[in-house]
């Protein structure tokens, strides 16, 4: 379920289209590759969107697109424009360091 917050975050995005939150993540709850990205997202204080892709599922086309055709999630998209697909912790953690995002 979307809290007020995240739906809030998906509402609000600057005119040239990048999202308001540094990080975007698309997924869904039943996955647990997404709910531990999540967690280390909110464990680093890292602010991000959820796009769940059971309840927006008009969505898959971002993963579709971004992932060659594939349905693999947690997609993670990050401000600048990359991405990380079903990225392990220290991979998530390394990539949030480069951009500056966690100490």
């Amino acid at each position: 379920m979307t809290s007020s917050t995240e739906q809030q975050a998906a509402d609000t995005r600057p005119d040239d289209g990048r999202p308001a939150a540094p990080v975007v993540i698309y997924g869904a709850d039943w996955c647990g590759d997404c709910r531990r990205s999540k967690r280390l997202l909110d464990r680093l204080g890292v602010a991000y969107e959820w796009v769940d892709l059971v309840a927006r599922p008009e969505q898959t086309e971002e993963v579709l697109r971004r992932n060659g055709g594939a349905r693999s999630i947690p997609v993670v998209v990050f401000a600048d424009g990359s991405h990380l697909t079903e990225p392990s912790d220290p991979e998530l953690s390394a990539r949030l360091s480069e951009l500056g995002l966690v100490r």
